[in-house]
Formats: structure tokens, C-alpha cells, sequence
């Protein structure tokens, strides 16, 4: 029988990911015992050879015992902190293409590579229960709860039952817990960490789930991010809530801390002055892409990053657990779906930073901790070539089309957008004089009279225009694309952490996350790693409301296909 393409994985796989038991009884006990048995002659042979070395050597073979039994003895129960990194819809070619782009920037030489390139262990493969090509909530799904569902679920199974997440888990274990992003707060990939809905579009009452309104109350210490839109009423500027709730004030009542702009983000110091639980709202919707963020109005991912770390270092510092982190490099996404190599490059550059904080925390922590990144798919189908003559194709690409472009398409859209009511020689002035050669960087000799006119027709729909835009500087780059939205290309994994044991598990042939691996195993991996029982948590969750009302109405531009089943 021919498996349709909506069978889970396409090989008979379970949804979850659960170790499988053999067939025979028999044959499992065999295994076990010999196990048993190697691991004893090992035991023995390490504890004889400490015991029996000479004085001069026997403070290595001690050594070598102690770690022996550590990794034999590793306790998933042990405080330790747990950082899960998405590079939302970061492929392989994103890498690529910003790891050349740096390197031609900065004039490095061929074998300076990206912080990110150190650590990769494998990669992951990414469809969802209902298609090849995930998207963002099915993919986050997988890594929170360790289980494949829906395109457009968020924290719920493919019966729209709410499935216990890993941030709930390690909460209700003691565990202080964290989100960072740069898009919405309630978008796909925090909200499925923190809330459950049948859909991702029903932002309003993911902020609600976020906030601790749902069954196990609030789960959430930490929150930064864009997204203000949705904890605000309309009536308030900035707000889109279908309801006349204002979360904010509700939150600061229930004695969260607050941020809503730059200056207050700089009070937190860094993270040595927050009072926790926070909630920080830096935008109204998502915080603009890295290559037109202004530092005066919004931080970077990074500087997010240091701010998380810090204060949830600090409140567990004398606490019998660590935190979980959820830190997201949103808008990689965006720029793929926007064909933006421009945006793109610099986003994963961002990430890629923030990547490097991790990395600096970890070395000096003195708490075993691990850091697991990956993306949940790829997005735009990038490629870093391009044929854009009918003759045989050049073997070449040009970043340097990219250092030219100093904004996204999204923002020149806009800025063309509050000049379209000019007369007309006035607008082609501007799109030539300002738009092209100045903020995209081309050329006279190629900004044809066609390709200005285009932009004219298109100049009072930015959602439009942006394609328009990013074709060109796509096409002179030589950078190619395939598509607007998602592709089902495996995509990389990478992990750091500080302790022999957690590298141990990491390199596990069979629990471990070296290799190909499904994206659940990603979620299974955490679980295990930390003694968590997301089946208990999914039980305490049954009762949270999860299904649409007639409000939820809100689709982002990027989603709008995503539609309820």
C-alpha cells in the first residue's frame, strides 16, 4: 500500500518520539545483561588499574576512573541549564551565503568562519504530520513537545489536544525559563514553548497562555521581544487585540516587571538589574530587521541574549536547578520569505553574535549547561548562484551587491510607499537619485527606465514592491531563490556545552543528536537529558482552552496560507 504524504514520516514512525522496545523479551534481556556484563569488566579494570598504578601515576588513572563513572553515572535530575536556539528558517545556503558576506566584508581570509560553523554536530529533518514542508509552529512543536503535528499547531497534537512542552516541565521542576525573539512574542515559535492553540494566528490568547492564564498558571519568567500588538487593545496606540483588554496592565498588576523601549532595556544593565518575572515588549509588532534597526530605539538579539542570561544566572544562582532559555533569530525567516539576501546576511550575522554570547556563557558557567541550535526549516529555497543569462551559467556570486545594499526591501517599500503621491518626474527622481543609487547601491548604467517604472506601478503597495525590489538585488547579486515560503531541506544542528557527561549523551549513537535525526528527537533529547515526563505535563494541561474563537482572526503576511483543517 502506497502511504499518502500526510503518513506522519513516510516510514511507518511514530508522531512522538519514544525509545522503541524490541520484539522479543528474550532477546532484550540478552542485550541487557551483556551490557551488564561489559560494563562490570570495565568497572573492574578502571578500579584495579587505580588502585594497583604506582604513586607517580596515580593521579591520572584517578582521573580517568572519575570521569568513567561520571558518564556512567550521570543524574538527569542535576542542576544544569538547558539554552534551545531556533534560526527560524536558516538552511545550509544562509550559512553560506553570510559566512562569504562577512568574510568579503571584513577582507578575512577563506578559513574565518562563522562562530556557529565551530559547533555542528549533524542535521535535522523537518516535515511536519500533515506536509513534507513544515512551517514555524509545526517545527516548534516537535522541538517542545517532542511530536510531530499540524502545519499551524501550536503546542497541541494532531488532534488538537494541548501536548506538555519542555519549558512547562522544567518550570513545575524548578527551573527558571526564558524567551528571546526578535518577531512577535505570541508568533509561532515562543508561543509553542509557552501556550497552546489550534492555530497560530490565535495570538490573543497565546499572550494569555504566556501571561499565565491557563491551567498551570504562569510558567513564563522572562520574556523579550517584539510583539506589543497583541497584550494591547485597540483603543491603545500600537494595540490589535480583538478584545479591550490591556495585558500590560494587568501583568504590572500581577507584579511583572515591565520594558516597552530602548532606555528602559538599558536599566536591566545588562540583566544585573531585573526583577523577575519580566515582561519586555520592544516593539509593536517585530523589531526591525538587523540592517535597518536603529541601536538608539532597539537592541540587538545579542544584547537581548546578555540581558536573559544574566538575570536567570543570578536567580538561580542559589536555587537546586537552573533555567531553560528559548532564544529565537526570528527574522532570518522573514528575509527568506521576502527573498532579501541583503536582510538575510546580516540577520544570520546577528544570530550568529547572539550564537557567540552563548558560547561565552557557557565556558564560564560553573553549572553544567548545554546549548542546542537548529533551525525548524528552511525558507525561500536560497541559493547562492543564479542563472541569469540563456548562455552556460557563471560559476560566481557577488557579496559585494550585498555591503552595497544598506536596507531591507521591506523599508524602502515603505519609504517609496510615503512618496507615492508625488508627481511623477518627481517620484522617478527619487527612486533613481535616493532608492537605487543611494540606499541599494546601483548603478546608473543600470537602473533602466523599465525597472523605474516597475517600481511606479508598484510604489502604493509595499507589499508588492519589496519583491520587486529584492529581485534586483537578488539578480545582481547572482543570488537565486525558489520559492516565497518554505522548503523541505534538511537543515543543521550545533550544540556546545560545558560538561563531559551532556557531550557524552550528545555523541550517544542512539539518544544522541550527532548525526541525521528527526526534529523530535531534538525535543526527546531535552526530555531525557533532564529526567522531564512531558506526558505527565500534557495531563495537567487537558482542560486549557486551545480552540478558536470568532475573534481570532489576526494572519500575519508571511501565514497567511495557513488555514484551519
Amino acid at each position: 500500500m502506497v502511504k499518502s504524504e500526510n503518513y506522519p514520516l513516510l516510514g511507518g514512525d511514530s508522531l512522538r518520539c519514544t525509545n522503541k522496545s524490541p520484539a522479543s523479551i528474550a532477546k532484550r534481556l540478552s542485550i541487557i545483561l551483556n551490557i551488564i556484563t561489559i560494563i562490570t569488566i570495565a568497572y573492574l579494570y578502571f578500579y584495579h588499574n587505580t588502585n594497583t598504578d604506582s604513586d607517580k601515576h596515580s593521579g591520572s588513572h584517578k582521573h580517568g576512573h572519575g570521569k568513567f563513572h561520571q558518564l556512567l553515572h550521570h543524574h538527569p535530575r542535576s542542576k544544569k541549564n538547558v539554552i534551545m536556539m531556533v534560526t527560524d528558517g536558516m538552511g545550509p545556503a544562509s550559512v553560506s551565503a553570510a559566512r562569504s558576506f562577512r568574510q568579503f566584508r571584513d577582507k578575512l581570509p577563506i578559513n574565518d568562519v562563522l562562530t556557529i560553523d565551530q559547533y555542528f554536530i549533524g542535521t535535522s529533518r523537518t516535515r511536519s504530520s500533515s506536509s513534507l514542508v513544515t512551517d514555524s509552529a509545526a517545527g516548534a512543536t516537535a522541538f517542545s513537545c517532542a511530536l510531530k503535528s499540524y502545519n499551524g499547531a501550536i503546542g497541541v497534537d494532531p488532534k488538537k489536544n494541548p501536548c506538555g512542552t519542555i519549558l512547562e516541565a522544567l518550570k513545575l521542576q524548578g527551573y527558571m525559563t526564558g524567551l528571546v525573539v526578535t518577531t512577535r512574542i505570541t508568533d509561532a515559535t515562543p508561543a509553542a514553548f509557552s501556550s497552546h492553540a489550534d492555530y497560530r494566528f490565535q495570538e490573543d490568547l497565546i499572550a494569555q497562555h504566556q501571561i499565565g492564564e491557563y491551567p498551570l498558571g504562569r510558567v513564563v519568567d522572562l520574556i523579550l521581544g517584539g510583539g506589543r500588538c497583541h497584550f494591547l487593545p485597540t483603543s491603545v496606540p500600537g494595540g490589535c487585540r480583538a478584545d479591550a483588554r490591556n495585558l500590560i496592565d494587568e501583568t504590572r498588576k500581577l507584579g511583572w516587571s515591565y520594558v516597552g523601549n530602548r532606555s528602559e532595556f538599558d536599566a536591566l544593565q545588562g540583566g544585573k538589574n531585573v526583577t523577575l518575572p519580566l515582561l519586555g515588549l520592544l516593539a509593536d509588532t517585530d523589531i526591525p530587521y538587523d540592517i535597518d534597526r536603529d541601536p538608539k530605539e532597539y537592541p540587538s538579539l545579542a544584547e537581548e541574549v546578555e540581558v536573559a542570561l544574566t538575570a536567570l544566572s543570578e536567580a538561580t544562582k542559589d536555587s537546586d536547578q537552573g533555567f531553560f532559555l528559548l532564544i529565537e533569530g526570528s527574522r532570518i525567516d522573514h528575509a527568506g520569505h521576502h527573498n532579501d539576501p541583503a536582510a538575510q546576511v546580516r540577520e544570520v550575522l546577528a544570530y550568529d553574535k547572539a550564537f557567540a554570547k552563548v558560547i561565552e556563557f557557557i565556558n564560564t558557567s560553573d553549572v553544567e549547561t548545554v546549548a542546542i541550535s537548529t533551525s525548524d526549516h528552511e525558507t525561500g529555497g536560497m541559493v547562492t548562484a543564479r542563472q541569469v543569462t540563456e548562455n552556460y551559467p557563471d560559476y560566481l556570486w557577488y557579496p559585494e551587491v550585498l555591503l552595497n545594499s544598506s536596507h531591507s526591501g521591506e523599508y524602502l517599500a515603505q519609504k517609496i510607499y510615503e512618496k507615492r503621491n508625488q508627481k511623477s518626474h518627481e517620484l522617478k527622481k527619487f527612486i533613481r537619485e535616493e532608492i537605487l543609487k543611494s540606499d541599494m547601491g546601483v548603478e546608473a548604467d543600470s537602473a533602466h527606465d523599465d525597472i523605474i517604472d516597475e517600481i511606479v506601478s508598484k510604489a502604493s503597495n509595499p507589499n508588492e514592491l519589496l519583491y520587486v525590489l529584492n529581485n534586483i538585488i537578488s539578480f545582481q547579486a547572482q543570488i537565486g531563490w525558489t520559492t516565497h515560503g518554505h522548503s523541505a531541506v534538511d537543515v543543521n544542528i550545533y550544540a556546545h556545552t560545558n560538561s563531559e557527561q551532556i557531550l557524552h549523551r550528545l555523541k550517544s549513537h542512539k539518544h544522541g543528536l550527532f548525526g541525521n535525526h528527526e526534529n523530535i528527537e531534538i525535543g526527546a533529547f531535552m526530555e531525557s537529558l533532564t529526567g522531564s515526563d512531558l506526558k505527565n505535563v500534557t495531563k495537567l494541561i487537558k482542560d486549557t482552552t486551545h480552540a478558536p474563537g470568532k475573534s481570532d482572526v489576526f494572519i500575519d503576511e508571511y501565514h497567511g496560507h495557513i488555514v484551519p483543517q
